[in-house]
């Protein structure tokens, strides 16, 4: 696609091994039968990187260590919740590439059993060789990052602080890259998939697919997204911000509105990382039909609520829906009580 010549000029250090599959949820349809009111699913699945466990936030870091890099930083800075995904892999990156990693974990989720304080990815953040900094309820991250920085800078070394999820205007162009590969699979399948269901965490992923949608041509209100951490009248006007800082980043001349998104707030629960019904029947579900693995925190909730507008018919009937699996399986491993109690 020649879109991509956009992305050439930006810094990037290459962590993926190329696109990631579309496979058709077959086991699935035949689940669900009648409920599925003629809908096919798909689902694109960016859990199968090879890096540190795989997720969406290897296409981020892609750009922001590009960015690390070019700017002569030496050590990454990673904010993130305790169980973080982005924390998790920004570890791996690191170790793949040869600079330092310093992980900065706040408590943003009431859980502080052991089982989530050390399971699950602060469990992989550690064996990747990260120093792990958990912070203390009421702590500021960003804070506490940028004097580590200073501590840094003041021992000769350069840090890059990696903000919550990655989700600058920089990193966000990972899910541009998405975009134009969804795009391109799309047309080399003959399917047009009228719905593409996402969770929306800090913004990012939706952000980056919305503006590479635009760019593509593609109305980026198809994208469905479910907010997991923040209420939908402070998600929708944070992502508009996010799409078209993206866009302006790329020299594009188009702008997104809040009309342009669809995101719902029915899947958030009690919060962000707090356990729902739906989220613990979405990974049961996909599971025993499919033997695939959502997250809790994220992908669980999003299909949580792809489940719901299907049988509802909140998803038009015969439509073709693709569900763009973000990875994050370690936080399983932080959530065992939950999920076993239910």
């Amino acid at each position: 696609m020649a879109d991509l010549d956009l992305l050439s000029s930006l810094p990037r250090e290459r962590l993926m091994q190329g696109p990631t599959p579309v496979q058709r949820l077959n086991r699935l349809e035949q689940v669900l039968g009648s409920r599925r009111n003629g809908i096919s699913l798909w689902a694109k699945r960016d859990d199968l990187m090879e890096l540190g466990g795989g997720g969406n936030k290897l296409r981020k870091l892609e750009f922001l260590i590009g960015q690390a890099k070019s700017e002569g930083c030496d050590t990454i800075i990673a904010i993130g919740g305790v169980q973080s995904n982005f924390a998790r892999l920004a570890a791996a990156a690191c170790a793949r590439t040869g600079l330092g990693c310093e992980l900065v974990l706040a408590q943003m989720v009431p859980r502080d059993n052991e089982i989530y304080q050390a399971n699950g990815n602060v469990l992989l953040d550690r064996l990747f060789g990260a120093r792990i900094h958990i912070l203390t309820k009421g702590d500021d991250a960003g804070v506490f990052a940028m004097r580590r920085a200073s501590e840094i800078a003041r021992s000769g070394g350069k840090a890059f602080v990696a903000t919550l999820g990655g989700s600058t205007a920089v990193g966000c162009i990972g899910y541009v890259d998405c975009a134009f590969e969804i795009a391109t699979q799309s047309a080399d399948m003959g399917v047009e998939f009228d719905r593409i269901v996402i969770p929306n965490g800090s913004g990012g992923m939706h952000a980056g697919l919305a503006a590479g949608m635009v760019i593509a041509g593609i109305d980026p209100s198809r994208i469905m997204a479910h907010t997991v951490l923040s209420p939908v009248d402070t998600c929708v006007p944070a992502t508009v911000d996010k799409t078209n800082a993206v866009l302006e980043l790329l020299s594009r001349n188009e702008r997104v509105e809040r009309k342009h998104l669809t995101i719902s707030g029915t899947q958030l629960g009690g919060g962000y990382g707090i356990p729902t019904t739906g989220m613990v029947d979405a990974v049961g579900t996909l599971g025993r039909s499919e033997g695939l693995l959502l997250d809790p925190v994220y992908g669980g909730k999003a299909f949580a609520g792809l489940l719901s507008d299907v049988e509802s018919g909140a998803i038009a009937p015969g439509s073709n829906v693709l569900f763009v699996m973000t990875g994050g399986s370690p936080g399983l491993y932080a959530y065992a009580d939950a999920l076993v109690s239910k």
